[in-house]
């Protein structure tokens, strides 16, 4: 019963802005540590960004800082990735992520994935 689904991808210009989402279900989403994760052809998958289940402080890789902003509604069982200033570099499949806390310590699921092409 667990899921996630990520929507939201799409094909964008480089400059251009867009917001990816995951919608989660099946397990108590705010016990969870959140994560975008994204991996372009030929590349491996690499962390993008990171929200915490409590405090809702988040981390980047330096790749996106300042570009990329993570944020979640623990009310609608959502995350969302905005990104601005994108990148050709940017182009990826975005996977969303949760991990486990506390007592679901060890519990750890993913989306299928939503494509982002940066392109002109």
């Amino acid at each position: 019963q667990v899921q996630l689904v990520e929507s939201g991808g799409g094909l964008v210009q480089p400059g251009g802005s867009l917001r990816v989402s995951c919608a989660a279900s099946g397990f108590t989403f705010s016990r969870y540590l959140m994560s975008w994760y994204r991996q372009a052809p030929g590349k491996e998958r690499e962390l993008v960004a990171t929200i915490t289940s409590s405090s809702g402080r988040t981390n980047y890789a330096n790749s996106v800082k300042g570009r990329f902003t993570i944020s979640r509604d623990n009310a609608k069982n959502t995350v969302y990735l905005q990104m601005n200033s994108l990148k050709p570099e940017d182009t990826a499949v975005y996977y969303c992520n949760a991990e486990g806390v506390g007592l679901n310590l060890g519990h750890d699921y993913w989306g299928q994935g939503t494509q982002v092409t940066v392109s002109s």
